[in-house]
């Protein structure tokens, strides 16, 4: 087992600080990254050092390959776990890293590179025997019509690289499908740099489940049971849970199943997750995300581990553990910087207060803390609200209830607009489907009693922020020990 002394997180935010929490139980220093508009962010202070690596913009920060190397170099890190987004599924930075003898705490290159390309990843999952969706691998018009005359309309058109719903065209009749085709490629080419497409069978009402794996260098491989993402908004996942609601034990086996196969037909070591579209007694292979997913923390309650520090114990070498058995229910809510009541108009602005929920089997992943700045620079994921239950409706009450407590003000987030949903009697019914937004909440408008609770809590924070521009401030002591929580800034610098 090789020996690991320092980690380097290649990504910000609130995976950014996960990773270090748990590289700092692993027995790892760490080193964080950051943009110029990143210098006061959480993991920043969380991490042993940090290293500044560009300005504000993504492309010359975050996704600068070279200068993300030379960090890990200039630190002397010899791992970098790149977190999810980002550079996480670039073949080109884990080749980066092994050529500068750092480990990549991920796949080999060459096995994300193929499970990258949609195209090549649904040919690995038929020579391993895993159910597709009927499809082509062909844009040619004549071939597109020929298959949609078979298959019959709807059909969906997909770019081969990349994901987040770009590339894609729902083609309803036969009017619409060169206009498609084409829109697709240049949509494509302008997204990922690769105009490639293919053609599948349109599913109406398919549930999103998806089969978390772990591998080893030693040719082991788990399966940690599924996570249903279905509740999805313009393709992004926003509620997810484990185990699937409904889901029966044969059909659950039958899907870890493909999903080892796939795993152990794909050389894949390291954590990744098979994603699949379940319509009535019928699951098909969709596509392989090969890094941790930001729904990993409903897995982790669930069978009681710690992903990440399985991810570094499989870089180091060693033998991925043999998963405990799964008990109770977790749901994920996925709380963003944007406006649900104007058409999820993306928010930014500064963090006046946050209130954070509590109580047993609850969890709250952030990077958030007062005074924070959400810019429009990146991703606005303010956070991730994680209830468990030794059953689903004992969770779901718990996260209605935390949904309830939580409150940030300062930044527009879609905390009331989840709440909404979670209290839904079609999410308690588990009526799931990737249509569910579409379906039941096509609109939403936030109640008078939410808006009440706003105003009170918006007076007390300026009451507050009064309070607190009146008081002295010491110069080079904190104001309190109340001031850090777990050795991470709770309310800011107050240096």
């Amino acid at each position: 087992m090789a020996r690991l002394t320092k980690l380097l997180v290649a990504n910000r935010g609130e995976i950014a600080l996960r990773i270090i929490r748990s590289a700092r139980l692993f027995g790892l220093k760490t080193v964080a990254v950051y943009s110029a508009a990143d210098a006061k962010s959480a993991h920043v202070g969380a991490a042993d050092e940090a290293i500044a690596i560009g300005p504000a913009e993504a492309a010359k920060s975050y996704l600068d390959i070279a200068a993300i190397i030379a960090a890990a170099k200039q630190s002397g890190a010899d791992a970098i776990h790149p977190g999810y987004g980002f550079l996480s599924e670039r073949p080109e930075f884990a080749r980066a890293a092994a050529d500068a003898q750092i480990v990549f705490v991920g796949p080999r290159p060459e096995v994300m590179a193929a499970l990258g390309d949609k195209v090549a990843a649904r040919r690995i999952a038929v020579a391993a025997g895993v159910p597709v969706v009927p499809g082509i691998e062909t844009a040619e018009i004549s071939a597109a019509r020929a298959f949609a005359a078979l298959a019959g309309y709807p059909i969906l058109v997909k770019a081969a690289a990349g994901g987040g719903g770009r590339g894609m065209r729902i083609v309803a009749e036969a009017a619409q499908l060169e206009s498609a085709l084409e829109a697709a490629a240049r949509e494509a080419t302008a997204a990922f740099g690769d105009g490639r497409i293919f053609i599948e069978k349109y599913l109406a009402h398919p549930r999103h489940i998806e089969i978390q794996v772990l591998g080893d260098e030693h040719g082991a491989l788990v399966a940690l049971g599924e996570r249903d993402c279905s509740i999805q908004r313009r393709y992004q996942k926003i509620i997810e849970e484990s185990p699937a609601p409904g889901l029966s034990a044969e059909m659950r086996a039958k899907m870890i199943d493909a999903a080892l196969k796939l795993a152990r037909a794909a050389h894949y070591t390291n954590a990744g997750t098979t994603e699949f579209l379940v319509e009535g007694d019928n699951f098909y292979f969709l596509e392989v995300n090969a890094r941790l997913q930001v729904e990993h923390p409903v897995t982790e309650m669930r069978f009681g581990c710690d992903l990440v520090c399985e991810q570094l114990r499989i870089a180091s070498g060693g033998k991925v553990s043999e998963p405990a058995a799964p008990r109770g229910a977790a749901i994920e809510c996925r709380i963003n910087a944007e406006d649900p009541e104007h058409n999820f108009r993306p928010a930014t602005g500064t963090v006046l207060h946050l209130s954070v929920p509590g109580g047993p089997g609850v969890r709250f992943d952030s990077h958030m803390t007062r005074g924070a700045e959400v810019t429009p620079w990146y991703d606005g994921l303010l956070g991730k609200l994680i209830c468990y239950g030794p059953t689903r409706e004992e969770a779901r009450g718990r996260l209605v209830n935390a949904l309830g407590e939580f409150a940030l003000l300062g930044v527009t987030n879609n905390a009331a607009y989840l709440r909404d949903i979670v209290a839904s009697e079609q999410f308690r019914d588990a009526r799931l489907s990737t249509h569910f937004i579409d379906q039941f909440f096509p609109e939403w408008k936030i109640t008078n009693d939410e808006i009440d609770a706003a105003i009170v809590a918006a007076a007390i924070t300026a009451g507050d922020v009064q309070a607190e521009n009146a008081a002295p401030k010491a110069n080079t002591e904190r104001r309190s020990p109340w001031d850090s929580l777990n050795n991470f800034e709770l309310w800011g610098s107050r240096r």
